[in-house]
């Protein structure tokens, strides 16, 4: 039986080492390649079409949730499981509308890693055993516990604020997502309306608030 290939994602060096050692030990598994940020991952999803993408929430770049729906539209066979600090329910459940199909805790122990992703390559979905069964009658429901950055912006609209919160100029921001420097600053102004936000910095915060990134 083919062993199955799986695809780490986190900016993190040492707990992509962590991690991979784990997996390496397994004889079922073959770790098929490593992501430092979103982009890389989605890239490296596209090109390696993995079995399962282990992924972080919170990277450079392309946060993991967003990252999720790019892989899912480049390579719809891949089982992806979202590994994560937030136990805020609301991660979970934008995650599992993502695409997602596990949400575990890093703190969580090995034996749990590896049950996610048996269970999850069986086709079932996996939270980690302190999330509440309540995320999934949110997920169902379709309620996201209030408004948040991803009902309130769109997709594009927070990839802009990413990368504005992990300070790129609007230059660049412009020639990384391959648009004009005038639509990234309209994309700008109409995030700080709908935020209701007047700087950078409120920007910033309001990120890290909300998981699309982490800054150092």
């Amino acid at each position: 039986m083919r062993p199955t290939r799986i695809l780490m994602a986190d900016d993190h060096k040492l707990f992509i080492d962590g991690l991979g050692s784990i997996l390496d030990r397994q004889p079922n598994m073959e770790v098929v390649g490593a992501a430092r940020d979103g982009l890389a991952a989605v890239r490296l999803a596209a090109e390696l079409e993995p079995d399962m993408v282990l992924m972080d929430v919170s990277m450079p770049e392309l946060n993991g949730i967003e990252a999720a729906r790019k892989i899912m539209g480049a390579c719809p066979t891949a089982r992806i499981i979202m590994l994560s600090m937030h136990a805020d329910h609301r991660f979970v459940v934008e995650a599992l509308r993502a695409g997602a199909r596990g949400y575990l805790l890093k703190d969580s122990a090995s034996e749990d890693l590896l049950a996610a992703i048996e269970r999850v390559s069986a086709g079932e979905i996996y939270l980690s055993s302190r999330m509440s069964g309540e995320i999934l009658l949110d997920f169902i429901s379709g309620d996201g516990g209030g408004p948040s950055v991803y009902s309130l912006l769109s997709p594009r609209e927070r990839e802009v604020l990413q990368l504005v919160a992990e300070g790129h100029s609007t230059k660049d921001i412009a020639a990384h997502l391959s648009v004009s420097v005038k639509t990234i600053e309209t994309h700008r102004k109409q995030i700080m309306d709908k935020l209701g936000l007047h700087s950078v910095a409120e920007l910033t915060k309001y990120a890290v608030r909300e998981g699309l990134t982490q800054i150092s």
